[in-house]
């Protein structure tokens, strides 16, 4: 697939649905039975609570192909004041068909912070060890981060 197929919007609370159901089916395990599918999505990064969450801040991308078919997101928010920075942002998860369309998300979000003067993006670890159809400069964090879990 090449690149020019596939366009890029913000995500919309009216996506939720569509990406939730995306999102899922490529979660779903045909080896598992169905409550234990439906633990992997309740465990998973694109809950339906997230998404209406990321999706009304205006800091997240989707990708469709030439039909208005679904292909990529990402879930983003900005995050201020956020080790020593005034603007960070965050991108909680990834999701794409190709690594073209990954690599791409993955630019959209670098260039998107760059033109709106973010300081950083915040990737994690498995953004930056995905095969990837272009180089970016990604660097560790320099602060090792610890939490105290709150809940049970």
């Amino acid at each position: 697939m090449y690149m020019s197929e596939v366009s890029y919007r913000i995500a919309q609370s009216t996506d939720v649905d569509l990406v939730f159901n995306y999102a899922a089916a490529k979660l779903h395990n045909p080896q598992l039975n169905e409550i234990e599918n439906q633990i992997q999505i309740w465990n998973s990064d694109f809950r339906r609570e997230a998404l209406e969450h990321y999706f009304k801040l205006g800091w997240s991308f989707l990708g469709f192909d030439s039909d208005k078919n679904l292909k990529g997101f990402f879930l983003g928010q900005p995050l201020l004041f956020l080790d020593k920075n005034t603007q960070s942002l965050w991108i909680e998860y990834i999701s794409a068909d190709s690594n073209e369309i990954y690599t791409e998300l993955v630019d959209i979000a670098y260039r998107l912070s760059r033109e709106k003067h973010f300081q950083r993006v915040l990737f994690s670890v498995e953004v930056a060890n995905h095969p990837m159809n272009k180089t970016f400069p990604f660097q560790k964090l320099e602060r090792e981060i610890y939490f105290l879990k709150t809940v049970k």
